[in-house]
């Protein structure tokens, strides 16, 4: 029983050892001034004035939009619509189903059937659009594009 206990404060010790040698090894590299590679960051940070330059330095095409460059959310909504107990249908064709679910920026909610009618849902707001949808998975330039992308 005794050498199993002088084994464990072994392991520990040597456990500790190389704690303590990994972090030494950190703080020297911490320590060390690192000269500044042609096209790193720091080195590009400033052009030759010393002024700062644009802290966005992704290409246009990797950049998520801002907020106001969003117009609206869109997701699809197979399963008939119940709203107050009622089953929402396009006002023009009747569809209850299938249908492209629009939040606008001004916090409006759209219905869009699968024939193209679309109309202003007034018992549904961000709040209901948050709660049922999901995470942006695609970020389209325009309307029609976004619909092809949900098959609409």
């Amino acid at each position: 029983m005794f050498r199993i206990f002088r084994r464990c404060a072994r392991a520990d010790r040597e456990f500790c050892d190389v704690q303590r040698a990994g972090q030494a090894l950190l703080q020297m590299h911490a320590e060390m001034p690192w000269p500044d590679a042609p096209g790193s960051v720091t080195a590009t940070a400033q052009d030759a004035s010393g002024a700062a330059l644009d802290s966005d330095f992704l290409p246009p095409e990797f950049r998520a939009p801002s907020r106001q460059d969003v117009v609206g959310f869109m997701m699809p909504w197979d399963q008939p619509l119940v709203i107050d107990s009622e089953v929402r249908e396009c006002p023009e064709c009747g569809a209850y189903r299938n249908w492209v679910v629009l939040c606008m920026r001004d916090d409006s909610v759209w219905l869009r059937c699968r024939v193209g009618h679309t109309t202003r849902e007034l018992g549904l707001d961000a709040a209901w659009y948050n709660r049922h949808s999901g995470p942006a998975d695609h970020w389209h330039p325009t309307l029609e594009d976004g619909l092809r992308h949900l098959g609409h």
